[in-house]
């Protein structure tokens, strides 16, 4: 009798795992995990000259080799334009059609994306993730950017109706919450002078700079720990104080935190695809914005309501078997922040 209750027991719990299992495997189906790490040389070396205490002083300005370390995974089914050029992905793929609100199939899509790079000496954390579901008549999209060459970073959740005018072109509106830095925040306003111009000596002061003036000859500047950082006002000018500016800047925004922001979203999808000339194009606007009445909302620095939108562009034409153009991109638009991506050109194949 025991052995039967055991029995009884144990069904519904291998009923679930098997149920999970076959959800997870449905899930991650045709998905692609790559990883990846790419590199190349960078800037040449730049030979520098300056004069110190009426000393010519010279140096080689060394610029570190470029990288990119990429890791993720993708379920995005490929519309019929994109031949996969590479065996394997990489992470330096640009694929202008993964921002646009339809996918090439109805259901589940996402991708989880990150990438650590430098160029040209400088580290950026880049990052893409989007879960994606589309039905007949309605989409949801959660996602997550942080593109660190273009400085912007921000949480976004939609929720749309969708309206099929035909089977190549939709149109969509719907609600977009948004969690974000409180961008148009500008710390160093407080320390404008009449004349424009910012007090910076007095704020690197404040920030535990100081200045010794023993010697009028040979005023000397120091950091916070009392380590002489500079002995002329134009090395204290020219140097010291954009450090200060920057990390000032960079503290009192981080000490914000993120604002999250309700919007009215409208968009639109088109594709239309023939073996010698394809177009897919999108395009987002979201005109009005709930004012939260939030101490750094962005309304207060566009005294009212503002306009943020993006788009993007695929366009693909060939002639005849040998010439064939291409012009391809996106754009986006928010708060007071801009980035694009584009690519135009020509081929023509030699017999």
């Amino acid at each position: 009798m025991k052995k039967i209750l055991l029995i009884l027991l144990l069904i519904p719990s291998l009923s679930f795992g098997q149920t999970l299992k076959e959800t997870v495997k449905k899930t991650f189906k045709f998905s692609t995990f790559y990883a990846a790490v790419n590199g190349g040389s960078s800037l040449s070396d730049i030979n520098t000259f300056s004069v110190n205490t009426g000393q010519l002083v010279s140096g080689v300005e060394q610029t570190p080799f470029d990288y990119s370390i990429n890791l993720g995974i993708r379920k995005i089914a490929r519309f019929q334009y994109e031949n996969r050029a590479s065996t394997f992905y990489n992470g330096t793929e640009n694929t202008y059609s993964d921002a646009a609100n339809v996918g090439k199939i109805k259901g589940f899509e996402f991708l989880f994306e990150g990438d650590l790079r430098r160029v040209q000496g400088k580290s950026y954390l880049d990052q893409h993730h989007f879960l994606r579901y589309v039905a007949d008549d309605w989409i949801a999209k959660v996602e997550y950017l942080e593109d660190g060459f273009a400085d912007i970073r921000f949480f976004e959740a939609s929720q749309r109706y969708k309206y099929n005018v035909s089977k190549k072109f939709s149109v969509n509106v719907g609600a977009v919450q948004r969690l974000a830095e409180p961008y148009g925040y500008d710390p160093l306003e407080e320390w404008l002078l009449d004349n424009g111009n910012i007090h910076y000596t007095y704020l690197a002061i404040q920030e535990g700079y100081s200045v010794d003036f023993t010697n009028p000859e040979e005023i000397t500047y120091l950091n916070p720990n009392g380590n002489i950082v500079a002995t002329s006002t134009q090395v204290w000018e020219t140097l010291i104080i954009p450090e200060v500016l920057v990390e000032y800047d960079e503290r009192k925004r981080n000490e914000l935190g993120m604002k999250l922001e309700y919007s009215f979203v409208a968009g639109f999808d088109y594709y239309h695809y023939e073996k010698d000339f394809w177009v897919h194009s999108w395009g987002n606007v979201m005109p009005y914005h709930i004012d939260t009445d939030q101490p750094y909302s962005y309304h207060k620095y566009q005294n009212g309501q503002w306009i943020d939108f993006n788009g993007g562009l695929i366009f693909g034409y060939k002639f005849d078997k040998q010439l064939g153009v291409f012009a391809e991109g996106k754009y986006n638009k928010y708060w007071n922040r801009r980035w694009h991506d584009f690519s135009i050109g020509i081929n023509y194949v030699i017999f």
